[in-house]
């Protein structure tokens, strides 16, 4: 039985679609597209009607879909190093124009499957029908081409005929994730400080403009005026700087019908997130880390404000009904800590599911909803990222959710690819079980690359956290 999918998810998946599809019009139509950092200030972009796509979201998607390792070693080959960012050289990999392929015959035209992928095949009674050989035989509906590195530029090189054509056709249709090249690069590295050599590197791949806004990490709580004031010359030079792209004038009023949709869909955006403080909540943390996808790539736009706020009321008609897109009995309520390991959710998925565990925090969703009135606090908004924030803040924003979500525990991601992000959450645990009374576990991982991902000990921690929480329970009961 298909899942069913609520309508304000439904209209998610069609604004975001909509951006990638228009991008790739302009692009036939000689129009400008260009590539930008999650956190760059979309407003600007939108106020000269530019199309805009998010390399952070193509490699997340990427990697969801099984590439990310295949990519990240053919950045590998080109000279990058596989101790940076798992996105990032999966997106240098993709502005070379490596591409993850299906292995395609080119006498017959099919695909060559690969026999170690599909599902054992079951009978009418739900048994697995076993071969003469004693293995389960596969279905045939689930199996797969193999997954084989081919090259964008190398296919277009090729004269107009078959082989072209079969090799286009080959290359992994990713829902949303077919991106043109780009004419320009957008970069703000307030989420993180690999990105600004990461995009600087695309632009002198591609050899186009690169605009670049820099916003210095915050040592303490509150933005001083004189960084907002640092900050804001950068946002006028920037526009600037698009209008000699464009050739047109900054428009005012665009950009404050820009701002408008961008503070609503934010705003929208944070009443979802706060739907994970009922109990049992209707949905997972899991479902929020799919969503950040749809608040990055539109929330310029005012189809995404209304997208959002129909899914806020499909949540509140979940609530009532006792709905939950939780496959499982709610039994332990914990904060996940980081991006998932894209490549392995199924992976992640598995040892929550058995114990009753449901992610009813996260600290990196929420941290995408920039609501402001005027210039200047649209620069404080943009200031407030978690990699640029001081350790009082991020352990303030992260004790709060737990305290408002109610959770029973918090599960820590060492993420290879995020290093400034994980690099003091030791100290955040310690402070997490010392404020809180919670306890905590860590496992190693990637958000993109599988090969630093280890099932067995995640396993394990999954199951220490548990056995703490019951304890912690038995505690508060005695």
């Amino acid at each position: 039985m298909a899942k069913e999918v609520s309508p304000g998810v439904l209209a998610l998946r069609k604004v975001v679609e909509d951006v990638y599809a228009d991008a790739r019009v302009a692009k036939k139509e000689g129009k400008l597209v260009g590539w930008s950092s999650s956190k760059f200030p979309c407003e600007l972009a939108e106020a000269f009607g530019l199309n805009v796509m998010y390399p952070e979201n193509q490699a997340a998607g990427i990697a969801a879909n099984r590439d990310g390792e295949i990519m990240c070693k053919a950045a590998e080959d080109l000279g990058f190093d596989n101790d940076i960012c798992g996105y990032t050289r999966i997106s240098l990999a993709y502005a070379a124009g490596k591409r993850a392929s299906r292995k395609v015959d080119l006498e017959t035209g099919e695909y060559v499957i690969n026999p170690n992928s599909g599902k054992p095949l079951k009978d009418e009674n739900g048994k697995v029908v076993m071969g003469e050989d004693g293995k389960p035989v596969k279905d045939p509906k689930t199996m797969q081409p193999y997954t084989v590195l081919d090259d964008i530029h190398e296919i277009e090189a090729l004269p107009d005929g078959r082989e072209k054509d079969l090799r286009r056709a080959a290359i992994k249709p990713y829902r949303q994730m077919q991106m043109p090249q780009p004419d320009f690069v957008l970069c703000c590295n307030n989420i993180c400080n690999c990105m600004t050599k990461w995009y600087e590197n695309i632009a002198r791949m591609c050899n186009v403009p690169l605009i670049m806004i820099d916003i210095p990490y915050n040592n303490t709580v509150e933005v001083h005026d004189t960084n907002v004031a640092y900050v804001r010359a950068q946002f006028d030079h920037a526009i600037k700087q698009l209008e000699e792209l464009t050739g047109k004038k900054f428009d005012e009023k665009k950009f404050e019908e820009a701002c408008a949709n961008a503070n609503r869909t934010a705003s929208a955006w944070l009443r979802v997130c706060d739907y994970l403080q009922y109990k049992p909540a209707p949905y997972s943390g899991f479902d929020l880390f799919n969503h950040m996808a749809d608040v990055v790539t539109a929330r310029g736009r005012v189809q995404a404000a209304e997208a959002f706020e129909q899914l806020e009321k499909d949540l509140a008609e979940a609530v009532k009904t006792g709905k939950s897109t939780t496959p499982f009995p709610e039994k332990y309520r914990v904060m996940f800590e980081g991006i998932p390991c894209w490549p392995k959710l199924p992976n992640l998925f598995k040892p929550l599911k058995e114990h009753g565990v449901n992610v009813t925090a996260v600290v990196y969703a929420p941290a995408f909803g920039f609501v402001y009135n005027n210039m200047d606090e649209m620069v404080r908004a943009y200031y407030k990222a978690p990699n640029s924030v001081c350790i009082e803040q991020g352990v303030s924003w992260r004790e709060g959710i737990c305290k408002d979500n109610k959770v029973d525990g918090v599960l820590v991601h060492y993420n290879r690819s995020c290093k400034p992000w994980s690099g003091y959450m030791a100290e955040m645990q310690r402070r997490f079980t010392e404020d809180l009374g919670i306890p905590c576990a860590g496992f190693d991982g990637d958000q993109a690359d599988p090969r630093n991902f280890n099932e067995a000990q995640y396993e394990t921690r999954v199951q220490g956290l548990v056995e703490a929480m019951e304890a912690n329970a038995e505690n508060k009961e005695g």
